[in-house]
């Protein structure tokens, strides 16, 4: 049996395929699942389970041994079979389950696996609330064999979940925009066929196929090798955007007209622009790497914005406080109230498409906007021996600046930020630092962090 103590992250499960999870240690994964929900739902003594899995060679694999483990344990497992991440949350919601699982290594080579795990209603369990329990219970052997439990197959999921999404845009005010679509050959294309027979759009459809070996290139478009693809495709076709999604689909990624890869920052003003202007006042979350023209076009909205640590635990339990109509990341996941507050690829592209059909302007002069006067370093990783060290020297290097330590360390004066913040897997710290001076003012002040950063 390989399940590695490694593999339990702070968001997630995840590792290489068979040398650090393989079938019989994704069996022992079902069962520790079982218990941790049994614990989670007091008095339900089967608790009900949904699981699917993403394209990944290994994956129906591994999905197969999670469900007999969970079976094993006495859970009521229904097979949803091939499906993006997002799918199950609106499963698990949708169908009053008591927890869900999607096996996926997310935006991973295609060598990964791993499984993402919520509680009912797609609350997410994190390192802190379950995932490392399972970790201690496979490792304690405290997993239980229970009799009574069954498994079932769902059948019709991914028609209700384009029915469900649609109800966010008016389709008939989606234009015919000459649109790029890349896959990735990861889960996009699942839900992208449907939902484009239901849209007037001319779709120039690029690696809609799921094919667990992504065969074309890495389905992460944060890394800028991802999307020479997609920016190039964009300007030969004269389109009016591109819009690229990771691996199992739960992120969304946009390329402006002019071949230009549009910041998460900035998507999450546009959204939250929009979104308020329909609903009305409303509490809106962002993640504190952000620029501040989110917080800016929040309150230019009518909206109240709130700060908040990164990662999506953070986010969807800060949302489910606040009731909070949305929240958005820089690092492309966009959660929506109205969706169990989880996070969902395909919603943001349908608002976009929506917006731009009834806007003036292309997409790049709506982002020229926040360009010109918000200068964005974007997050650069530093590979440093002792993150601590960085992050101290750093606290004393830029005592006269207003300080917080919400997540790694913030620093505000009036006309620039940083935040640093240590990786949870790895010895990196990230930088996001902005100038409202200049791109040059930026520039400079991202190189005196850097500097100080790389000196360890």
């Amino acid at each position: 049996m390989t399940l590695d103590p490694g593999v339990f992250k702070a968001y997630d499960v995840r590792g290489l395929y068979p040398s650090e999870i393989d079938e019989e240690g994704a069996r022992d994964l079902g069962r520790g699942f079982v218990e941790v929900v049994r614990a989670a739902t007091p008095g339900v003594a089967a608790p009900r389970i949904a699981i699917g899995h993403d394209v990944r060679l290994s994956s129906p694999s591994i999905a197969a041994a999670v469900t007999e483990g969970a079976v094993e344990a006495g859970a009521h497992v229904t097979e949803l079979g091939l499906t993006a991440t997002e799918m199950v949350y609106f499963a698990v919601a949708d169908g009053g389950f008591d927890a869900g699982a999607q096996i996926t290594a997310s935006h991973n080579p295609p060598q990964y696996t791993g499984a993402k795990l919520v509680l009912a209603g797609a609350l997410p369990l994190s390192g802190d609330t379950g995932i490392s329990e399972i970790g201690r219970l496979v490792a304690a052997g405290e997993t239980v064999r229970r009799p009574g439990g069954t498994r079932d197959r769902d059948h019709g999921l991914l028609d209700r979940f384009v029915d469900a999404a649609m109800t966010f845009i008016d389709p008939a005010k989606v234009r015919r925009l000459r649109v790029v679509l890349d896959g990735a050959n990861g889960m996009a294309g699942l839900f992208l066929i449907p939902v484009l027979a239901r849209l007037n759009l001319d779709a120039v459809e690029c690696f809609l196929d799921p094919d667990g070996r992504f065969p074309n290139h890495e389905p992460n478009p944060l890394l800028p090798e991802n999307r020479e693809f997609i920016e190039g495709k964009v300007l030969a076709e004269g389109a009016d955007l591109g819009i690229a999604w990771d691996g199992d689909a739960d992120r969304c990624f946009f390329i402006d007209d002019r071949g230009e890869f549009v910041p998460g920052d900035f998507l999450t003003a546009m959204l939250a622009s929009h979104l308020l202007r329909r609903s009305g006042p409303a509490d809106v979350i962002y993640d504190l790497r952000a620029s501040w023209a989110v917080p800016e076009a929040i309150i230019a909205a009518g909206g109240r914005p709130h700060e908040n640590r990164v990662g999506h635990a953070f986010i969807k339990r800060r949302m489910r406080e606040l009731d909070a109509l949305f929240a958005g990341e820089v690092s492309g996941h966009y959660y929506f109230r109205e969706f169990s507050y989880a996070d969902t690829g395909l919603i943001p592209a349908l608002l976009v498409l929506e917006m731009l059909s009834q806007a003036d302007t292309p997409l790049s002069e709506v982002i020229d906007a926040y360009r010109s006067r918000f200068h964005i370093s974007g997050e650069i990783n530093s590979t440093v021996s002792d993150p601590a060290a960085v992050l101290a020297e750093l606290r004393t290097r830029y005592a006269d600046g207003r300080q917080a330590d919400l997540d790694g360390l913030s620093v505000a004066y009036d006309d620039w930020h940083f935040n640093v913040r240590s990786s949870n897997t790895e010895p990196l710290v990230r930088l996001n630092l902005e100038s409202l001076v200049s791109e040059a003012d930026m520039e400079a002040r991202r190189d005196d962090v850097l500097a100080i950063i790389r000196g360890h």
